[in-house]
């Protein structure tokens, strides 16, 4: 039986009009591509595949970004072993999905909330809250909010799907995607909403746990396209 081959996500589409584009102009090594704003046009696409394309290429060695400076070609065309892989899921791919599923599990955990439950969102809120400028024990922090808010739940299955979506953010493209837009002040408002989903829980109310998961995946999914990768940087 004959089967259609699988879609090539929007990112990837996009990152082979980039490649075409150098290939069309001849462009070598070292050469300047146009601005994020510029290719954005010129190639039809929203920014946020954009900016997925241009980091995935990074990672592969493709474009080089430099801050303050402009968008080159990388040193290859080709991609290097190791590299993200043909059509892996994007950041921006990951952070809906879990909007939507831990959406879920927040209202649920709001229904099963015990005294324990909230000590280890408390403790974890402190610790988080003493190392916003230090980015690798903030994303460690991070992960373990989410998996608590899951354990609250008491189904192991979520629990482990909740670690194991959490894991991707560890991969080469979203750490070299996640580097480019986070700092101490996307940490701040990050730790205010892991506040406002421990507050619903605490209440024990499912609808507003819900919303509020939602709106911290959705504002995380905000934070990573709301500036440009190098006319401007956020605010530290």
């Amino acid at each position: 039986m004959h089967h259609d081959a699988k879609p090539r996500r929007q990112y990837r589409q996009v990152a082979d009009q980039i490649l075409s584009l150098i290939a069309t102009q001849g462009l070598a090594p070292g050469a300047r591509l146009p601005s994020e704003r510029d290719l954005a046009e010129l190639l039809s696409v929203s920014r946020p595949s954009l900016r997925e394309a241009l980091i995935a290429l990074e990672v592969e060695g493709r474009v080089d970004i430099r801050m303050g400076s402009g968008i080159y070609v990388g040193a290859s065309l080709l991609p290097e072993s190791g590299g993200i892989g043909l059509d892996s899921e994007g950041p921006l791919e990951i952070l809906q999905a879990r909007a939507i599923i831990e959406s879920a599990i927040a209202e649920e955990a709001a229904r099963h909330v015990t005294p324990a439950l909230l000590q280890r969102l408390d403790d974890n809120l402190h610790e988080m809250g003493q190392a916003l400028d230090d980015r690798g024990r903030a994303i460690v922090l991070d992960g373990q909010f989410h998996i608590a808010v899951a354990g609250g739940v008491g189904n192991g299955v979520l629990s482990n799907f909740t670690a194991e979506i959490y894991e991707k953010r560890l991969s080469p493209f979203f750490v070299q995607f996640s580097t480019r837009f986070e700092g101490p002040r996307t940490w701040r408002l990050a730790l205010a909403e892991h506040g406002a989903i421990r507050d619903a829980i605490a209440d024990g109310d499912a609808p507003a746990a819900r919303e509020a998961m939602r709106h911290h995946l959705t504002e995380s999914q905000r934070r990573f396209t709301e500036s440009f990768l190098v006319e401007g940087t956020l605010g530290a």
